[in-house]
């Protein structure tokens, strides 16, 4: 199923490809999600990198820093890129932090889906009427499909002082009804409901 034209997303995973190469860095959002699920591809790169890497990005790209959102940003063709940067910038988890809990998978460097699954919550509560915040929604209920490890979430939420979005989580679930991109229909939520439900209460 896509969200976004496959054209773009086709582009966008190729400019990806063409980074990793290149450069050194910690992949989020949305394409982080889908090479844990192979739900729903992404058009727009997020990532965490160095401040050294940032100087190399600047040798290569158009770079523009965003003093309100804490982040840097470039653009290819029409794919965004945005830049996180340790100690500086607020993607959802100190960055830093999101590095220390990452693992290797298909080549890139991704965080544990645990906190994944905590910045698309926290992107989420900041965009959710938007068409973005549908596709974090969808992002999160993937992963909600994934075996997680809750106990590791909920200690990662205890750090950050951020146990809130718990309860936002068991509100998300408790009022959604089905995900038709990801084939969770009325049965399929009621499990998942209530698998997730019972590991986080």
């Amino acid at each position: 199923m896509e969200f976004y034209q496959q054209l773009v997303t086709q582009k966008s995973w190729q400019i990806l490809k063409n980074l990793q190469q290149k450069f050194s860095f910690v992949l989020i959002g949305g394409w982080a999600v889908w090479l844990y699920t192979k739900a729903l591809k992404s058009k727009d790169i997020d990532i965490i990198a160095d401040y050294e890497t940032l100087g190399s990005f600047k040798e290569n790209f158009e770079i523009v820093k965003n003093e309100r959102l804490k982040k840097y940003e470039a653009k290819v063709a029409e794919v965004d890129i945005d830049i996180y940067l340790p100690f500086w910038s607020d993607p959802g988890l100190p960055p830093e932090l999101i590095s220390q809990y990452s693992t290797v998978k298909e080549g890139f460097r991704v965080p544990k889906p645990e906190i994944l699954l905590i910045l698309k919550q926290n992107v989420y509560e900041t965009r959710k009427a938007s068409i973005k915040g549908q596709k974090d929604k969808i992002d999160i209920f993937s992963l909600l499909s994934l075996p997680l490890d809750f106990v590791f979430y909920k200690k990662i939420l205890k750090e950050a002082g951020q146990e809130k979005i718990i309860g936002n989580l068991k509100t998300l679930l408790k009022t959604t009804i089905r995900i038709k991109e990801l084939g969770l229909r009325n049965h399929q939520m009621a499990s998942l409901r209530k698998r997730v439900l019972g590991q986080i209460a």
